[in-house]
C-alpha cells in the first residue's frame, strides 16, 4: 500500500477543498447588487466562468459581460463591490484542510495549489490569506490559459512542485478533475466532505499522511 514516504507533494484544489462551498450571504449580496433573480444570476455567473478562469475574460470583463446580458447598469462603484463580493463567495476557509496543509509544510512535505481561477479572484484571495504564500507552488489557470481537466495544467503543476507525477497526490472536489489528474500520471483523491475524505485517504493507504 502507498504510504507517506511515497508522496513527494500534496496538490490541493482551492474551491471546496481549501475553501468552503459558496458562502450564501455573499451570494445574496451579489443578487442584491445586480438585481437579478436567483435563476438568472446562477445561469450568467456559470455561463462565463470558464472564460474567466482560463483568462479569456478578466474579472472586469467578466462582470461587465454579466451586466450587459443581465440588463443592469455597471459603474466603477458597482464593479468594485461585485469583485469584492465574489471573493467573499469563495473566501471562507475549510479549516481542517488548511490546517492539514500547514502540518504537511511543517514536516517538509511539498504542497501545491492547482485552481481554475480568474485574475481578480487570485489577487483578492492572495491579499486575504497570507497562508497561500506558504505553498511550494501555485498553478492558477488564468495565468496559463488552461483549465482543469486539461492534461497540460497538471503537467505545469507537477513541474512547479519538482516531483515525479506519480508521487504527487491531488485533491479536488470534482470527479472529472481527479480523473484528469490520474490520466496525467498523478494520484488522486475526491473531496466531498471531510469525513469522507479522511476515510478515502485511509482506504487508499494514505492514513499516515493525515497524522503528520
Amino acid at each position: 500500500m502507498t504510504t507517506k514516504q511515497d508522496v513527494c507533494a500534496v496538490l490541493f484544489d482551492y474551491g471546496k477543498v481549501l475553501s468552503l462551498p459558496a458562502d450564501a450571504a455573499a451570494w445574496a449580496r451579489i443578487r442584491t447588487l445586480t438585481g437579478l433573480s436567483e435563476e438568472t444570476l446562477h445561469r450568467l455567473y456559470w455561463a462565463h466562468r470558464d472564460a474567466y478562469d482560463n483568462g479569456t475574460l478578466s474579472g472586469v470583463a467578466y462582470w461587465e459581460t454579466i451586466a450587459r446580458e443581465g440588463g443592469f447598469a455597471m459603474d466603477s462603484s458597482l464593479l468594485t463591490s461585485l469583485l469584492a463580493a465574489d471573493i467573499d463567495v469563495w473566501g471562507q476557509m475549510n479549516e481542517p484542510m488548511v490546517a492539514w496543509a500547514r502540518r504537511l509544510q511543517e514536516r517538509g512535505i511539498k504542497t501545491g495549489i492547482l485552481s481554475n481561477i480568474g485574475d481578480a479572484m487570485e489577487t483578492g484571495l492572495r491579499r486575504r490569506f497570507d497562508w497561500i504564500g506558504n505553498f511550494t507552488h501555485a498553478t492558477w489557470s488564468h495565468r496559463h490559459k488552461i483549465i482543469k481537466p486539461a492534461a497540460a495544467i497538471y503537467e505545469l503543476a507537477v513541474e512547479g512542485l519538482g516531483c515525479p507525477a506519480a508521487s504527487v497526490l491531488f485533491v479536488d472536489d470534482r470527479e472529472e478533475n481527479v480523473r484528469g489528474a490520474v490520466a496525467a500520471g498523478l494520484q488522486g483523491i475526491l473531496y466531498t466532505t471531510h469525513d469522507a475524505f479522511e476515510t478515502a485517504m485511509r482506504e487508499r493507504g494514505f492514513g499516515e499522511l493525515l497524522s503528520v
